[in-house]
């Protein structure tokens, strides 16, 4: 099999596993009775489903608990079905890509008053997924980042370069 198969197998896998997870998250709109448009994607080696529509904000809680649990249930239940464990990114209402701008720039700052001070400097704790934009933004800055701590008070430590 050339790596051509393999990536259009892994994306044909990746599609099955939205499809799943948008079946799941439609059942649970349906018995919570909320609105909402589902949208699938594939984005790198994840797939990717996001709910859209309005009054969503429950379905995200504070600071994304909520979303954080459904994506979690969500991805027993592609677990479940296909046998293999997932990767899958639920977003609602577009929480996770207004909290990627928020984090990145907070990266960006951070690194900036590193830089300037020289100084280690940690930050809250997060989520993995809000510890991965953080890191990412902290290494395009040219700097060095690590988490420190234990789930759920995990949190990113910047140190000067």
């Amino acid at each position: 099999m050339s790596q051509t198969d393999t990536t259009e197998v892994d994306v044909q896998a990746l599609e099955q596993e939205g499809e799943i997870a948008a079946d799941y998250i439609e059942g649970l709109l349906d018995i919570g009775d909320y609105d909402g448009d589902i949208d699938m994607d594939v984005e790198g080696e994840r797939a990717v489903v996001a709910v859209v529509g309005g009054a969503l904000d429950e379905l995200v809680g504070k600071r994304g608990e909520v979303l954080e649990a459904l994506q979690e249930l969500t991805r027993l239940a592609v677990h479940r079905q296909t046998g293999n464990r997932t990767r899958l990114m639920l977003d609602i209402g577009g929480y996770r890509e207004r909290r990627r701008a928020e984090l990145t720039k907070l990266g960006q700052d951070i690194s900036a008053e590193v830089k300037q001070s020289g100084e280690a400097k940690p930050l809250a704790p997060m989520t993995p997924f809000e510890r991965k934009i953080v890191h990412d933004a902290v290494a395009a800055a040219g700097l060095r980042s690590e988490s420190e701590g234990e789930e759920p008070e995990r949190y990113v430590v910047v140190h000067p370069s």
